[in-house]
């Protein structure tokens, strides 16, 4: 999720019984929502570096521990206050699975089971920004000042916002479970049907960001992948919206491009993986191929598609010459030679 979803959800939690534990509750909790994605800082080496290691290691459960130490060191080193550590470390924990628990339901995912297991887990529930999020949290977080605003002219109590905080965490909580059963139904809309013939070999649905009654389907076949809107408002009829992405003829260089470990990351991360082979201008004869994530909203920190190109040598004794492109970056590749 974005920031501003992860900043919300501390505030709530502090407001709903964290503060209680520990003072600056609210800073530790805010700090920890969202210090997973300190692995951001990534980027300064290039999209494809922060590709292989955004939502890495920091958005693992067995780094969380260890993570939620950082806020609760800072903000003793920064406010000099007396902290009780378990208590402010706890804290830190529960903002901190707080942030893991939401990015799991992007479509992204997030490599949960490091370092046991490169895998990206998820549940494909909700869009990285979902406006109703936001419209849950921030009536949470300005409710509270809006009556405290109130009750100071009539002269009434005003509170902390700590119901108004459960509250909200509460709809939080029960927007995604009706967004996990719709997912749900999607999903078995899309498997419903026969494509070409047969049935699916796979079926993926997306969420968009406004309504949640509509997902963007893909659904792949023995010949391609199919993308297929689903409004679970009307009947569903996948012929008339259809678009296909036809799969490319065996080709050597798609072997070669599979050696590659930044093809390999690809690969295990893509839900919809498309690989195509295309001729180039310059120089005459070469060729490249594509590994296309086609379906998943967002870019996943890569502006295009990765590009691996096999390009004749001027020499005749130095056989092919390969690059690999990244982002519009050439570097040579020295790996298994291709044939051809």
């Amino acid at each position: 999720m974005d920031n501003l979803t992860h900043t919300l959800t501390g505030v709530m939690l502090a407001r709903a019984g964290l503060d209680r534990l520990t003072p600056r509750a609210l800073v530790l909790a805010v700090f920890a929502a969202n210090i997973p994605d300190i692995d951001a800082i990534s980027i300064l080496g290039g999209t494809a570096n922060y590709f292989h290691y955004h939502r890495w290691a920091t958005h693992s459960l067995a780094l969380a521990p260890v993570l939620a130490v950082v806020p609760v060191l800072a903000v003793a080193a920064i406010t000099r206050a007396r902290l009780p550590w378990f208590r402010a470390w706890s804290v830190c924990l529960v903002a901190i699975f707080s942030h893991l628990s939401l990015d799991f339901t992007n479509p992204y995912g997030i490599r949960l089971w490091l370092p046991f297991s490169n895998a990206w887990p998820s549940l494909d529930i909700t869009h990285v920004i979902d406006i109703w999020i936001w419209s849950i949290l921030l009536i949470g977080f300005f409710w509270p000042l809006l009556s405290g605003l109130v009750s100071s002219e009539i002269g009434a109590k005003r509170t902390k916002g700590r119901s108004t905080a459960i509250a909200a965490l509460f709809l939080l909580a029960l927007y995604d479970t009706g967004r996990y059963f719709l997912h749900q139904r999607a999903i078995e809309t899309l498997q419903s049907r026969v494509y070409d013939g047969a049935a699916p070999r796979k079926v993926v649905a997306f969420p968009q960001s406004v309504t949640p009654l509509n997902w963007n389907g893909w659904v792949q076949t023995d010949r391609a992948w199919l993308a297929v809107p689903v409004d679970l408002t009307q009947e569903f009829d996948p012929k008339p919206s259809a678009t296909y992405y036809w799969n490319p003829e065996s080709h050597h260089l798609i072997e070669v491009a599979r050696t590659l470990p930044v093809f390999q990351e690809l690969s295990a991360f893509a839900k919809t993986p498309y690989w195509r082979v295309l001729p180039i201008d310059e120089p005459a004869g070469g060729s490249k191929v594509e590994l296309v994530e086609t379906g998943m909203p967002g870019n996943h920190g890569l502006s295009g598609p990765i590009t691996f190109l096999l390009l004749p040598s001027t020499n005749s004794k130095c056989g092919s010459r390969r690059l690999l492109i990244r982002n519009g970056s050439i570097r040579n590749w020295r790996g298994p030679k291709a044939s051809g």
